[in-house]
């Protein structure tokens, strides 16, 4: 599956600049925050619930509150 989002550029350089000193491809940083929206079960969660999630996320990025890809999947079952 590929999204794309669209975001301001000023928030493009933070990423870019974030993503630089913890020496991660931007991409992976996004996918970490992104994968913290799910970190509890939720089930059917509504369109409103899911944007609300994601601009929560993506302020933590700019906000510079991320963590190590290694945590990510910490406390997953398979």
């Amino acid at each position: 599956m590929q999204i794309t989002l669209t975001i301001p550029e000023y928030l493009e350089q933070q990423l870019i600049d974030k993503a630089g000193k913890l020496n991660l491809p931007i991409e992976t940083l996004i996918l970490q925050s992104l994968g913290q929206l799910f970190e509890e079960d939720k089930e059917d969660l509504s369109k409103e619930d899911i944007l609300n999630s994601l601009l929560i996320a993506l302020q933590e990025v700019k906000d510079g509150k991320v963590h190590p890809i290694a945590e990510l999947w910490d406390g997953i079952d398979v």
